[in-house]
Order: C-alpha cells, then sequence, then structure tokens
C-alpha cells in the first residue's frame, strides 16, 4: 500500500479567502449608481420635451385665437401632461403681437438630491415665444 502525502498547501490561499467580496460590492455600487444616473437623464429628457411640446402647442392654440382662451389652452396642455401637471406652472404674458408662456416643473430625483440638483436635473424652465396670428 502506498503512504498519500498531503499536498502542499499554497502559503496564499488562506489569505485570499473572500478577498473579492469588496471589488464585488464597489463594482456593484458603481454600476448602480450609473444605472440611476442612466435612469435620471432618460426621464429629464423624456419629461423636458413633453414638457415643452405641450407649452408649445398651448402658446401656439391662444395665438390662434388672438389671445383669448388662456384658461381652455392650459386645461388642454394639463390634460396631456397628466399626471405630471401637478409638478408644473405656466405663467401666461399675452400681448397684442405675441404670446410668451414660461413653464417650470419640479423632476423627481432618482439620484441624491445633491447630485441631481449639481447635475440640473431636478427641474425644467421653458419659455416658448408664439407670433400671434391675424387675418389678412
Amino acid at each position: 500500500m502506498q503512504k498519500r502525502t498531503p499536498r502542499p498547501r499554497s502559503a496564499r490561499s488562506g489569505a485570499d479567502r473572500g478577498a473579492g467580496l469588496i471589488g464585488t460590492i464597489a463594482g456593484v455600487t458603481v454600476f448602480l449608481a450609473f444605472l440611476l444616473f442612466a435612469v435620471q437623464l432618460l426621464f429629464n429628457l423624456y419629461a423636458t420635451s413633453a414638457v415643452t411640446a405641450a407649452a408649445y402647442d398651448a402658446a401656439r392654440v391662444v395665438a390662434g385665437s388672438a389671445g383669448g382662451d388662456v384658461a381652455r389652452a392650459e386645461d388642454h396642455a394639463r390634460q396631456v401632461l397628466g399626471r405630471y401637471a401637478e409638478r408644473v406652472t405656466f405663467q401666461w404674458s399675452v400681448d397684442a403681437d405675441t404670446v410668451a408662456l414660461r413653464v417650470t416643473a419640479e423632476n423627481p430625483i432618482f439620484l441624491l438630491p445633491a447630485v441631481g440638483g449639481a447635475v440640473g436635473f431636478d427641474e425644467i424652465d421653458r419659455t416658448v415665444r408664439v407670433r400671434v396670428e391675424r387675418p389678412r
């Protein structure tokens, strides 16, 4: 019968146990941070487009009706924006030649508040100007 000799243990085998845990946690944390940033960016781009389009349509409706139907145009814009309209404020300026609509909206923040505010994703501020249409 042959005697088995124990295999020599590597000098590093006990010291390396669990060493990848910190790197894995750091990698997952960075991945989640980039994922949240991407979600915030996409939401901000979509919300900015939707708010700007609704504001332009509302200002165009008011300019087409000789500046008379601001309430109906704002109600339609709020209806188009849906639940997001609760976060939006409208400031109208109607004169003889132009209709100006300033729209401000507060975005929900998926990032840390300090990061979201520093990047500029926390608020949308747009001003739309449309010339009043007059028949010739």
